[in-house]
């Protein structure tokens, strides 16, 4: 290939832009599919409200600092961003590697990573029209949250939210591009679904996890992706903790960047296609 197109590749961020508005246009054709997420989303929403608010009144009102509206707010937030990060493990570049066309990929004059997770955070972007705000509005309609008292916490939050979009896209690359070595991936997706909801804080807040368990998941890029932006957006960090939580995100998005880019420079040269 020649040395000025991959340099145009390199250089030019236009074709990935073009690439995450594709993958925003390609998800708004499945409408009904996001209805049935609105409805999911906010049926479960429900149903953990019943429990957590049980569990903090039962605590006297106070759990780990987390009061009724705080408890809210991380309900209705981390329901409202289901269909924005990805929690699954699933990715087209998974099926790509498998079925070979990554060859073809490969031939393109761009990173086939930032290509993917261009996609992927196009799809995660459009998800959070019809599933992620209407979730977060019924339940401030239905039942009332804890929200940032100043417009500084939602600019913050925002930045923090489309940070855990890109991790989630980055992180699951990863668990993608272990198809370079694997012939089939989805035993390694399950264990990602398993392990990513639970320390992404999707069960519960990974404050209320023991001390143990909680620096366990705070050493996984998996918090960046969920938990942090839930706590910025909702308001209960502020301040330097904020600043700090979005500090952590970059850190986890460039490691896992930097991950992604070493193991597809190792796939290229490892990759086998099979079939026929």
């Amino acid at each position: 290939m020649p040395t000025s197109i991959q340099t145009t590749g390199r250089t030019s961020w236009r074709p990935y832009w073009r690439i995450l508005v594709a993958g925003f246009r390609r998800q708004s054709t499945y409408r009904l599919a996001a209805l049935g997420g609105l409805i999911a989303n906010t049926t479960f929403g429900l149903l953990k409200v019943a429990i957590l608010f049980a569990t903090v009144r039962a605590a006297g009102g106070d759990l780990n600092g987390y009061d009724i509206g705080t408890i809210s707010a991380y309900i209705w937030i981390s329901q409202g961003l289901l269909g924005s990060v990805n929690l699954n493990g699933r990715s087209d570049i998974a099926t790509r590697i498998k079925d070979g066309g990554i060859v073809v990929d490969f031939l393109r004059p761009l990173s086939v990573q930032a290509a993917s997770v261009a996609t992927e955070v196009g799809q995660s972007i459009f998800a959070l029209i019809p599933r992620g705000l209407p979730t977060v509005s019924i339940g401030v309609l239905v039942v009332g949250m804890n929200v940032p008292s100043a417009a500084s916490g939602y600019l913050l939050g925002a930045l923090s939210l489309l940070l855990g979009i890109v991790v989630s896209a980055t992180t699951v690359y990863l668990v993608a591009a272990a198809g370079f070595w694997l012939v089939e991936t989805r035993g390694l997706q399950i264990l990602y679904m398993v392990v990513s909801g639970f320390f992404a804080g999707l069960f519960v807040p990974i404050d209320l996890f023991p001390n143990a368990l909680r620096i366990v998941a705070e050493c996984t890029p998996f918090p960046s992706m969920l938990m942090y932006p839930v706590d910025v957006l909702s308001g209960r960090v502020v301040g330097m903790d904020a600043l700090g939580l979005v500090g952590l995100q970059v850190l986890w998005l460039v490691l896992t960047a930097l991950a992604g880019h070493l193991m597809t420079r190792a796939g290229r040269r490892k990759l086998e296609v099979q079939g026929g």
